[in-house]
C-alpha cells in the first residue's frame, strides 16, 4: 500500500470513532464490527469483505498504542502538507505491515532517517464549580502532571456562561516537546442549583403562588440569578404550569442575553383555618355551575 493512501484514511472514521476514542472503546467497537462482517457471515459478498479488510486494518493500527500515535501524528504532518514538502508526493510504495513493524520510527522510514520534530502531547483536566459561578466565570488553580514529570500548576478563568460538560482549550500549556507544547483541555462540572435552572442562554425557576394570587392576579418577587429581585404581575386567571419571560435576567454571553422564564407552580394548603374552609365551601357554592373538565370531557369523546 503506498503510504500515501495510507494517510489519507481516517481509520477512526472507519470504525464510526472520534479521534479521542479510549483503548477499550476501540476495541468493543472492532468486536461488534467483526462479528457482522465476518466473512463466515457475508457468504462471499465482495463488498462487505473489503470493509471487514478495512475494519481490521483499522484496529491494527489504533489497538497499538506506539502504533496510533504514529499514525496520528504522521497523518496530522501529511494533512498540513509536510509530507509534500519532502518530497513525499507518491513516491514511496510498500507493505503497509512493514511501515509499522520495521522496528524503527515511522518518520525515520518516511523521511530517510530525519525524523519530524514532534508536538508535546494534550493534557486533560477536569473542574467541578457551582451553578452560579458557571454563570458568571471563575478563576480555578489546577495541579497537572504528565509522563511522570513533577506536577505544574497552572491558574485560568472559566469563561461566564459555560455549560456542564464543557471542554476549555488552553493553547501550548500541555506536555512539552520538540515542536512546541501541545494544549491543555479543561473539562468543566456544573453542580445543579436548588432553585435555577437552565435551557440554552435561558435560565429556569418554579415559582409558589397561592390559589388566590393565581385567580385574583397579584404582583409577585421574583429572586434572580444576580441575586436581587424583580416583581413580575400574575394576571387574573392564570393557569398552573404557565411559564412568564422576565427580558435580559438571563445567561449572558459576550453580546447575548438571555430571559428568565418563571413558571407559576399553584400551591393548595394542606390545611386550612375554620374560616378560610367557610369561605372555600361559600366560593364552591357560588361556582358549582362551572366545570373546568367540560372541554377536557368533550375531547376524551372525539
Amino acid at each position: 500500500m503506498a503510504a500515501k493512501d495510507l494517510y489519507e484514511k481516517d481509520y477512526y472514521a472507519v470504525l464510526g470513532l472520534s479521534k479521542s476514542a479510549d483503548a477499550a472503546t476501540i476495541k468493543k467497537t472492532y468486536r461488534n464490527l467483526a462479528r457482522e462482517l465476518h466473512p463466515d457471515k457475508t457468504k462471499g459478498d465482495k463488498k462487505l469483505e473489503d470493509r471487514f479488510k478495512e475494519v481490521s486494518e483499522a484496529y491494527e493500527i489504533l489497538s497499538d498504542d506506539k502504533k496510533r500515535a504514529e499514525y496520528d501524528e504522521a497523518r496530522s504532518l501529511y494533512e498540513s502538507g509536510a509530507f509534500r514538502q519532502q518530497g513525499f508526493g507518491g513516491g514511496f510504495t510498500g507493505d503497509f505491515n512493514d511501515l509499522f513493524s520495521s522496528g524503527g520510527d515511522i518518520f525515520s522510514t518516511i523521511f530517510g532517517g530525519r525524523r519530524a520534530p514532534r508536538r508535546g502531547s494534550d493534557l486533560q483536566a477536569e473542574v467541578t464549580i457551582s451553578f452560579r459561578e458557571s454563570i458568571f466565570g471563575k478563576e480555578v488553580s489546577l495541579k497537572l502532571s504528565s509522563q511522570g514529570n513533577a506536577p505544574s500548576s497552572i491558574t485560568t478563568r472559566i469563561p461566564a456562561g459555560v455549560n456542564d460538560r464543557a471542554k476549555i482549550r488552553i493553547k501550548g500549556r500541555g506536555a512539552p516537546g520538540e515542536a512546541g507544547p501541545g494544549d491543555l483541555y479543561i473539562i468543566v462540572h456544573v453542580t445543579p442549583h436548588p432553585v435555577f435552572g437552565r435551557k440554552g442562554e435561558n435560565l429556569t425557576i418554579t415559582l409558589p403562588v397561592t390559589f388566590t394570587e393565581a385567580a385574583l392576579g397579584a404582583d409577585v418577587p421574583v429572586p434572580t440569578i444576580d441575586g436581587d429581585e424583580v416583581t413580575l404581575r400574575i394576571t387574573p386567571g392564570s393557569q398552573n404550569g404557565k411559564t412568564l419571560r422576565v427580558k435580559g435576567r438571563g445567561v449572558k454571553k459576550g453580546v447575548n442575553v438571555g430571559d428568565l422564564l418563571v413558571t407559576l407552580e399553584v400551591q393548595v394548603p394542606q390545611r386550612l383555618e375554620a374560616s378560610a374552609q367557610n369561605a372555600l365551601e361559600k366560593f364552591a357554592e357560588v361556582t358549582k355551575d362551572y366545570d373546568p373538565r367540560a372541554e377536557w370531557k368533550s375531547q376524551a369523546k372525539s
